[in-house]
């Protein structure tokens, strides 16, 4: 987790990146069961198939946690205020997700931040955007 101080921070810095090693199969059957997502599409190739897609497709919800993964180790998960991300795109076995945050806004009064973030895979391909809102002792 990281120091963060809010006197250091601007409009524009990045926070850290999080970059996640590929994305594997039982990555995904243990997501399901951990997230109770025993949708077919995330672990059985021809189900994923027969609902049309390329192949299995990793877990929207997965992705969404290495985004606010990116958030927590920048600051403490209880400076947390909100969280919202829309899903852009699918992501796949094999997928390295890198996640990013920029600050995009700065409440000298509120002494907050807001976040804006992006999961993206290993082609620069925006898998996910959001935002977040942090607040600083």
């Amino acid at each position: 987790m990281g120091t963060a101080r809010f006197e250091d921070l601007a409009v524009g810095q990045e926070i850290p990146p999080l970059t996640k090693p590929a994305v594997d199969r039982l990555q995904l059957a243990l997501f399901a069961g951990a997230s109770a997502d025993h949708n077919p599409i995330h672990v059985d190739e021809g189900a994923a198939r027969g609902g049309g897609l390329p192949g299995v497709i990793v877990h929207g919800m997965l992705n969404m946690a290495f985004l606010g993964q990116v958030v927590t180790n920048w600051v403490p998960v209880g400076r947390l205020r909100a969280f919202a991300t829309r899903f852009a795109a699918m992501a796949y076995p094999g997928d390295v997700i890198t996640c990013r945050g920029r600050i995009a806004a700065v409440d000298g009064a509120g002494r907050t931040v807001d976040l804006a973030l992006t999961a993206e895979n290993q082609n620069g391909e925006v898998l996910l955007a959001g935002t977040a809102t942090v607040a600083f002792p």
